[in-house]
């Protein structure tokens, strides 16, 4: 028997029509106390509107369910959170006054910035599948007691909250267009993969649980890094606002939490502001592959051992301190040219499944 409320809709449609169309029906006039809690996901990290050390944005998806929905919204999620953070920092927010709980927790307990990290360098100096792998070490013999945890505290603190858990969207489109990052087609749908897995596990918790699972990958299909239309930032600067869901992405996951809430927020919102990918410029991402050390001693050996010719990297990486844009430009399209060309011959070899 489930313990959730109906997801609110505060609008003038007629409840029998809302439900018709969303299988949901409106939420009573009382539900105004909403405690946000989480990570990066829930904090809008990506939104390029960072308020304090967890982010917190305005355009974060709780603040545009809040706006929409006239809820008191306890701004609990924080950049960088694990299952551990919410339990000591964010759950002494609850009561039993709490009326709505939504959140998205877990990539972080599976050290989601280290891997899009390794998985971004070049094939020849990546243990993306590596990183992977101890990731999934995590979600399968860790992140389940973990997750118990964090609901048993929730259920604990809100006892009488309508509680919405999501899960995360796939990032990746199989292109990787960015020119300062070096994802292989198979990076990218190993990467995939393993955030259907954690989707599936934050389901299974989330509705064993008794409360609303929300599910992105669906709304967020078309909608990846390299899609026509991002809502999910590529390589960005600040480096933080990457690989997180921009204005557009938080709005489609208000809706996905309460139907039409990120959609009603936005009006007030310029739609050129609301689509901003905040990518880097060509000198952000000359000094993100600058940052990769790609001709210290260890990287030099590692790439003559991979069949990628020293000389040739430093002196792309010279061009890279150029300062011209064109032959910036060059030198980054040249190493992605030479990512390519080192994982065809590893494919080629059976060395890898890159």
């Amino acid at each position: 028997m489930t313990r959730s409320r109906p997801l609110t809709l505060l609008t003038v449609v007629p409840a029998g029509l809302v439900l018709a169309l969303t299988g949901t029906v409106p939420a009573q006039a009382d539900d105004t106390a909403y405690v946000a809690l989480g990570d990066s996901f829930s904090a809008g990290t990506g939104t390029r509107a960072s308020t304090d050390d967890c982010y917190r944005s305005p355009y974060g998806y709780p603040a545009l369910i809040a706006q929409s929905q006239g809820l008191a919204l306890d701004y609990q999620a924080c950049s960088g959170a694990t299952t551990a953070d919410v339990l000591n920092n964010q759950v002494g927010a609850l009561s039993a006054d709490t009326d709505l709980v939504t959140m998205t927790i877990g990539g972080n307990d599976l050290g989601f910035a280290d891997v899009i990290t390794e998985c971004a360098l070049p094939g020849w100096l990546s243990d993306c599948d590596g990183a992977i792998a101890d990731g999934r070490a995590v979600l399968k013999g860790q992140l389940p007691g973990r997750y118990d945890n964090v609901l048993a505290a929730i259920d604990s603190g809100a006892p009488n909250a309508d509680v919405r858990i999501a899960g995360y969207p796939h990032l990746f489109n199989g292109e990787d267009c960015n020119l300062a990052t070096f994802f292989s087609g198979s990076e990218m749908s190993q990467l995939n993969a393993a955030t259907d897995e954690l989707d599936a596990l934050v389901e299974a918790k989330t509705t064993a649980a008794g409360h609303t699972y929300v599910d992105p990958r669906g709304a967020f299909d078309g909608h990846a890094v390299c899609d026509d239309a991002e809502w999910v930032n590529g390589l960005s600067w600040p480096i933080v606002e990457s690989f997180h869901p921009n204005r557009d992405g938080n709005i489609a996951y208000a809706d996905l939490f309460s139907a039409g809430a990120g959609s009603a927020a936005a009006t007030s919102v310029p739609p050129e502001s609301r689509s901003q990918g905040f990518q880097s410029s060509i000198d952000q991402r000359a000094d993100a592959v600058l940052n990769m050390d790609l001709t210290s001693p260890d990287n030099l050996r590692a790439a003559e051992a991979a069949g990628v010719s020293p000389e040739r990297l430093t002196a792309l990486v010279e061009q890279l301190r150029s300062g011209d844009d064109a032959v910036v430009a060059d030198a980054l399209a040249d190493l992605a040219r030479l990512d390519k060309q080192h994982e065809r011959l590893e494919a080629r070899a059976g060395v890898i499944t890159r």
